[in-house]
């Protein structure tokens, strides 16, 4: 059984990501979530989706591009 890198948990299904040079292992969607999905400038949220991206920012969504001070980001439809 491997160990999950975030919460420690032995597990025998767990699985790894690879991001770039960095490898981790996980117990779960959501232990991958937590250590390398990003967070957005505005509200900190975990963005799981396209987000939005200005100036080398990421946001979860054009509302929070443009609270930032961001004009011209567009949600994509």
């Amino acid at each position: 059984m491997a160990t999950c890198d975030t919460c420690g948990n032995d597990y025998d299904k767990t699985f790894t990501i690879t991001l770039g040079d960095r490898s981790s292992t996980f117990d779960s969607f959501e232990c991958a979530i937590h250590a390398m999905a990003p967070t957005c400038k505005h509200c900190g949220c975990r963005v799981l989706g396209h987000g939005s991206e200005a100036e080398g920012n990421i946001y979860c969504c054009a509302h929070c591009a443009g609270q930032s001070g961001q004009a011209g980001v567009a949600d994509r439809a």
